[in-house]
């Protein structure tokens, strides 16, 4: 069975199903869990980076651009920061070992490498459905993690429109499948 799972979290409401479905499936198992959130300018949400322009028609403004962006960052980073806090409480709470982890990168590598690193025999993690000339040009990370991953790799999938209008239920429940 698995001994570690590898959480792969955002901000977005998949992110939550993503945490209940791994809790649920770390209490099944006696798994601990690592959370964690790699802060990219992919995740919706992240704030845009300024475009500082060659002309100085303004003096300052480039400054002032660059200053608004770097709040507006702080702001995303303690907001991810928070979110892994508040699931690493949740799981704790239900008796359920749980460390979390934040970083800056490019997410499928990082999710791959933390694997690695933790030694996860799980990777869990969400889809956003990207498909055709939006995954050609923007990339998926799910898809990336499937095919380099050192380890299985479970991810969800929930229609968008779902996500928005449904509650997370507190005890997904887990199907388990040998073979394809």
């Amino acid at each position: 069975m698995f001994t570690k799972i590898l959480v792969a979290l955002d901000r977005s409401p998949m992110g939550k199903q993503v945490f209940e479905h791994s809790l649920a499936l770390a209490k099944l198992t006696g798994a601990s869990l690592m959370l964690v959130h790699v802060l990219s300018a992919e995740e919706e949400g992240s704030p845009y980076a300024p475009v500082l322009s060659n002309f100085d028609y303004y003096p300052g403004l480039g400054s002032q651009s660059f200053e608004y962006y770097q709040q507006q960052w702080d702001k995303f980073k303690n907001q991810g920061v928070q979110m892994l806090q508040a699931f690493c409480a949740e799981a704790n709470t239900a008796e359920v070992n749980a460390e979390f982890t934040q970083q800056l990168g490019s997410p499928g590598k990082i999710i791959c490498q933390l694997a690695v690193q933790c030694n996860a025999n799980l990777i869990v993690m969400g889809r956003r459905g990207r498909s055709g000339i939006k995954e050609l040009f923007l990339g998926s990370v799910s898809n990336y993690v499937l095919h380099h991953a050192p380890c299985s790799v479970h991810v969800l999938h929930v229609p968008a429109n779902m996500a928005q209008t449904q509650e997370v239920v507190a005890e997904p429940s887990v199907k388990v499948g040998v073979g394809n």
